[in-house]
């Protein structure tokens, strides 16, 4: 059974999204700000998180920072859930680790669906072993080692540089990128797939990801 936990300081919000994720048989918990949110996360550790951008004391970015900072959460999907639809908000979302982000308000049944589609792929991750000899992909253990290096890396970032390297060499067509690691029926803007790879190469280098220009992505194992 599926743990979702809930971080909003609407309390109308966190009654009515508890009640409809119940009635589908998730476990949920809720937490009125970030404080709170990330001590019940550490407690908890969730399968997924939904979470409020503008909140008192600690907004929904900051608590996605660090929760991605701890790899307790590296295999944890966050989903942003906000009034906020400017593209700056959803960019920052992004950038903090953020694996998906929905505009409120939305309807109990179009978010359980979005919910299970994300779930779905978490749990359907193909075990598969990508490696050369200074830089190995462990889709089992979740984990990115580079020159003996474990990198932390989020969710879908993880997923992105995943499925790049599960065909080396081969070009990856944005819109195939898109439905292999969001999935047709999750909406993103057409800056998400940068936003992340911008942020691996951040993290293991400008060597691995070749941008095809007007196509897509490759990855290249160094020789």
């Amino acid at each position: 059974m599926n743990k979702i936990l809930i971080i909003d300081d609407e309390e109308d919000i966190l009654t009515l999204l508890k009640y409809n994720l119940e009635k589908e048989g998730f476990l949920v918990e809720t937490a009125e700000n970030g404080i709170l949110g990330l001590e019940k996360a550490k407690k908890k550790v969730p399968d997924l998180i939904l979470l409020d951008v503008m909140m008192p004391q600690m907004d929904g970015v900051e608590v996605c920072e660090m929760l991605r900072s701890d790899t307790d959460f590296n295999s944890t999907i966050i989903c942003f859930l906000t009034a906020r639809n400017e593209d700056y908000s959803q960019i920052a979302g992004l950038e903090a680790g953020a694996d998906d982000y929905i505009s409120k308000p939305v309807k109990p049944r179009l978010l359980i669906t979005r919910i299970n589609a994300l779930l779905r792929r978490k749990n359907n991750l193909n075990n598969s072993l990508n490696s050369s000899e200074s830089f190995i992909i462990n889709r089992e253990k979740y984990i990115v080692i580079k020159n003996d290096v474990e990198l932390s890396l989020p969710k879908k970032e993880f997923e992105l540089i995943a499925l790049l390297a599960s065909k080396p060499n081969s070009v990856f067509e944005r819109n195939y990128i898109l439905e292999k690691v969001w999935g047709n029926d999750i909406v993103v803007g057409d800056r998400t797939i940068d936003v992340h790879i911008r942020k691996l190469r951040e993290k293991i280098g400008n060597e691995y990801i070749k941008t095809i220009k007007g196509v897509g992505y490759k990855f290249e194992y160094l020789a």
